[in-house]
């Protein structure tokens, strides 16, 4: 999901005008955040304020403004529009103006909504469960019953990866001759999305229980995530975009997969994870280890999506302005952040389910203790260039390598002025590919979802399958209640057919 306006940890200071707030320095607390909030919301029509999102986007818009009046400011000069230009900034007063762009001008705004759903949910409960102290197996799959073990893979590029292997259903048995499956989360997620509902209704359980060996991948920056030299404290930690997960972490796990089970690998990818295989198989890269591919709420083409916040995101280069800023870690659980949002969903009417839903879409069915399982599982970071080089995507509606703004730099990396681009045309016609994509998803809108057909016009007829659901949005793949019925059961019938 791309959920990079939300979460940012954060300090603030409780200022005037934003020439105080060049001359002073004052850490703040949680009364002050809520004070700058309050100003931000006297702004707006406050007769009919939130009941519906697009008529509140002027005040994002304006808030928007008045920080780029500010930051403009601090870093006169940057080519904003051409590209990025990284500055390493050592003034102390930068860090904090990436609250004003996020925590207050759009995130507590979107949190003001009112009740959609006639739910309170608590948003990232301390009681719940911590799965990277006891392991992706341990916490969510042995509770279960499955055998569940954990298995590390190491990137061209000096990561250590986490993947988590269900080798059997819980009625037992053996492995032997079972065709392997590797699932890929999305974004700011980690494995534990295939295993989030219960058995019955995980996907991962699902297959483990119709036959299939189960692998599911974490990608670089997740909670299991490492590296061989580097520290999450290390900038050069978190210098990677989604480039680097189709080019080093994808065929790592494959490879790893591959060797472990002498077998050709299934693969399913959600969201982000759909993205990556698809930039890797027009590379023609993973072919010889491939078997067949499922894409759920494939992300592929982005000038259509339909998000409001993720586009004023992206127009306003709102992660250029925090990458030049020096934020290189994406931290969707900063402590500061995570406070403010517990502190605004215990207050009354206001429902902290509804982010989700401006965000992704207007989720058909999913339920309270669903999204409560969600939230608990802790979203996962990643890095601030990966949202930059997604935000590239929005606004130029290609599916093209990271552009580095400049040049030079573009030349240095890929031997020409401009990025390349991944030709969807260039994926072989006869990899068996299952696509299931919804109506109501705001991040893998329709348009964009029949640009990526259009490119598989020329497809093998009897190796594509097209599923369409026009009431499902982004994490209704993942999250709903009838997505056994609706998704996964097709899914694994088209699996158990390659």
């Amino acid at each position: 999901m791309l959920l990079y306006l939300v979460f940012i940890p954060v300090k603030v200071c409780s200022i005037r005008s934003y020439e105080g707030f060049l001359s002073s320095r004052i850490n703040c607390g949680m009364t002050e955040m809520l004070d700058i909030y309050n100003q931000y919301v006297s702004l707006a029509d406050t007769s009919s304020m939130f009941n519906d999102l697009s008529d509140q986007l002027p005040v994002l818009q304006k808030a928007v403004v008045q920080v780029d009046n500010f930051l403009i400011k601090l870093l006169s000069g940057l080519p904003f529009d051409s590209g990025i230009k990284r500055v390493v900034h050592k003034s102390k007063h930068i860090n904090m103006g990436n609250t004003l762009i996020l925590a207050i001008s759009v995130v507590l705004l979107i949190l003001s909504f009112g009740s959609a759903y006639g739910m309170r949910i608590e948003l990232f409960s301390d009681k719940g469960q911590d799965k990277s102290d006891d392991g992706i197996c341990k916490s969510m799959a042995e509770p279960h019953n499955y055998v569940c073990e954990e298995h590390t893979v190491r990137t061209g590029d000096g990561y250590i990866l986490g993947l988590q292997r269900i080798p059997v259903g819980q009625s037992g048995g053996t492995s032997r001759d079972r065709p392997p499956v590797l699932l890929q989360h999305g974004i700011l997620a980690d494995g534990t999305t295939w295993i989030l509902l219960p058995p019955g209704k995980s996907l991962a359980f699902l297959l483990a229980d119709n036959g299939f060996d189960v692998w599911i991948a974490n990608s670089r920056g997740t909670a299991s995530s490492g590296h061989v030299s580097l520290s999450p404290s290390d900038a050069a930690f978190w210098d990677w975009s989604w480039d680097k997960l189709a080019s080093f972490d994808l065929p790592a796990a494959f490879a790893y997969v591959h060797q472990q089970t002498k077998q050709r690998v299934h693969y399913v990818g959600y969201s982000q994870g759909s993205l990556i295989a698809l930039a890797a198989l027009s590379k023609k890269h993973l072919l010889s280890m491939l078997r067949s591919a499922a894409l759920l709420s494939p992300i592929s083409y982005m000038g259509h999506i339909s998000s409001p916040l993720v586009r004023v995101a992206a127009e306003n280069f709102m992660a250029e302005r925090l990458y030049q800023l020096g934020h290189n870690e994406f931290n969707p659980i900063g402590d500061a952040a995570t406070k403010m949002l517990k502190d605004i969903c215990q207050k009354s009417g206001i429902d902290c389910s509804k982010f989700l839903t401006a965000f992704t879409g207007q989720n058909c069915c999913i339920n309270k203790s669903i999204v409560q399982a969600f939230l608990n599982h802790k979203p996962q970071s990643s890095s601030m260039k990966n949202m930059v080089h997604l935000s590239q995507m929005m606004r130029n509606g290609t599916i093209s390598m990271y552009n580095y703004g400049e040049k030079d730099e573009n030349i240095q990396h890929y031997g020409k002025p401009r990025p390349p681009s991944y030709d969807m045309k260039s994926i072989p016609n006869d990899v068996p590919l299952f696509l299931s994509y919804g109506g109501a998803d705001a991040l893998s809108d329709v348009k964009d979802v029949k640009l990526l057909l259009k490119s598989l016009s020329d497809h093998d007829g009897d190796k594509l399958v097209i599923q369409y659901q026009e009431d499902y949005a982004h994490l209704d793949f993942i999250m709903a209640e009838n997505a056994r019925e609706i998704v996964y059961d097709p899914l694994v019938a088209f699996l158990t057919l390659q």
